[in-house]
């Protein structure tokens, strides 16, 4: 058994937002998802990060959640800035028994146990203070509320974080993200939303003691990271 992590699918089987229009990487992407899931079994994890499907509600995105499902292993979804058919997780989990989905699970107020690692996470929010409205301030909370609760769960086991933001990219740090990583122990943060010319500023490596790793889709060459065995 091994868990695997990647972000940022962009499925569009039922609607008519492909990703192949951005070419170069993209071009082809649903049969890359397809070959680089190939070394997962039915008895490994994967965890991905957000920007799952460009379905506006359940219905339009059932055809991507139908071909997630079908990819081998256990998935554990977060939520995205383009996951416009989420609305509740209590709905999600109801239409995919509706629609005969059993492996897929939400990353949620919750987290989720692999051994003696916790699968902790929510999707985070770009916060630059100076630029915030009171929205983005409201949103960054309720962010802070999710992940908290998610590591209080993990009691005392091994702590992995995934998110859909980066907490660190390029000059901008979201502090109060990067301090709850360091003071619930986070060994590894991975992150997607990051694309094209943007990879270049994204960080990866330690930091305050945590790993960093981007894992969007396109930067990965649609193979999912593997994290543990």
């Amino acid at each position: 058994m091994s868990l695997y992590a990647i972000g940022d699918l962009h499925l569009s089987l039922g609607t008519d937002k492909p990703m192949d229009v951005f070419g170069g990487e993209w071009e082809n992407y649903v049969e890359k998802i397809i070959e680089g899931f190939s070394d997962i079994s039915e008895h490994d994890v994967c965890v991905i990060c957000g920007d799952i499907s460009w379905g506006m509600n359940l219905k339009e995105a059932a055809e991507d959640f139908l071909f997630i499902s079908r990819l081998p292993g256990k998935k554990i979804i977060l939520k995205g800035n383009h996951d416009y058919w989420w609305s509740t997780a209590t709905k999600a989990y109801k239409f995919f028994r509706e629609i005969g989905i059993k492996n897929i699970e939400i990353l949620h107020n919750n987290c989720f146990f692999y051994g003696d690692t916790a699968i902790c996470g929510t999707r985070g929010w770009f916060y630059e203070e100076e630029k915030a409205t009171e929205r983005d301030k409201k949103i960054m909370l309720r962010e802070l509320g999710r992940l908290e609760t998610s590591l209080k769960a993990a009691g005392n086991k091994e702590k992995l974080v995934f998110l859909h933001y980066p907490p660190k990219y390029g000059d901008y740090e979201c502090r109060e993200i990067l301090d709850l990583l360091e003071k619930y122990r986070v060994t590894l943060c991975c992150y997607g939303h990051i694309h094209s010319k943007g990879r270049q500023l994204a960080f990866e490596g330690y930091y305050q003691g945590v790993r960093h790793v981007l894992v969007s889709a396109d930067h990965l060459r649609f193979r999912p990271y593997k994290i543990l065995n």
